[in-house]
């Protein structure tokens, strides 16, 4: 049976925009972790992160691909860039609002019972779930049920390859999905002009298609890394 292959980018709030209240908070967080930095640099930092919580970041792009047909989607939010429709290696991008992206994401969960992700545990669902929350939006199908697949509900079993490969620890150290890919022999995504750490920065600045032609190939990599793993070392 298919399973859904799924990654999210996400991107912070502009700063400028943030009360002074919450930049306090955000910058009080670092330094009272790290009391030696400075805090120009606390803020710096403060900004920097943003796009990693969903209480001040918001998911600019949100990919699928089922795990057979190698087919699937990059939804998109455009900026009000107005871009237009584009499909590369069997994968269409199309442009949404957040709200829309995260109610086509639900829609497609009713079509599979088992989820692929590359660290989705630690990110990609809690962002998604809490983001759909966030919009009233109730989540269709429980992905953070149970952190071992025997634990999961037989219709929602979530496949974090992370995990996987680290044995759920037992490894303490696998690095990310460019060094999995890479030992495997398998192309990896994170060759190209960008990086997750410059998505905020990329959709400020408009560039929009290349965070969606950047998820898209992550999901082709991730659909292939789960192919190594399905075929080599799952039970």
């Amino acid at each position: 049976m298919a399973a859904l292959i799924f990654d999210i980018e996400s991107a912070g709030e502009d700063w400028t925009k943030i009360d002074e209240h919450t930049k306090k908070l955000l910058v009080e967080r670092i330094t009272r972790w790290h009391p030696e930095i400075e805090e120009e640099t606390a803020m710096e930092s403060a900004q920097n992160d943003l796009g990693f919580s969903p209480f001040t970041g918001e998911i600019v792009a949100l990919g699928v691909l089922d795990s057979d047909t190698d087919k699937g989607a990059v939804y998109f939010q455009d900026n009000g860039k107005k871009v237009p429709d584009k499909e590369i290696d069997g994968v269409k991008l199309t442009a949404y609002s957040e709200k829309e992206m995260l109610l086509k994401f639900w829609e497609l969960t009713d079509r599979y019972t088992e989820f692929v992700s590359f660290s989705g545990r630690n990110f990609d669902i809690p962002f998604i779930m809490l983001r759909s929350a966030i919009h009233g939006i109730r989540p269709k199908k429980d992905l953070m049920r149970g952190r071992y697949l025997y634990q999961q509900s037989p219709q929602a079993i979530h496949i974090d390859l992370y995990d996987q490969l680290k044995f759920y620890g037992a490894i303490t150290h696998i690095g990310g999905l460019h060094l999995a890919c890479r030992a495997f022999g398998i192309e990896t995504p994170k060759d190209g002009e960008i990086d997750g750490s410059q998505i905020t920065e990329y959709f400020r600045a408009g560039k929009i298609q290349q965070i969606a032609e950047y998820n898209a190939r992550d999901l082709h990599a991730t659909r292939l890394l789960y192919k190594k793993w399905k075929e080599l070392l799952a039970f």
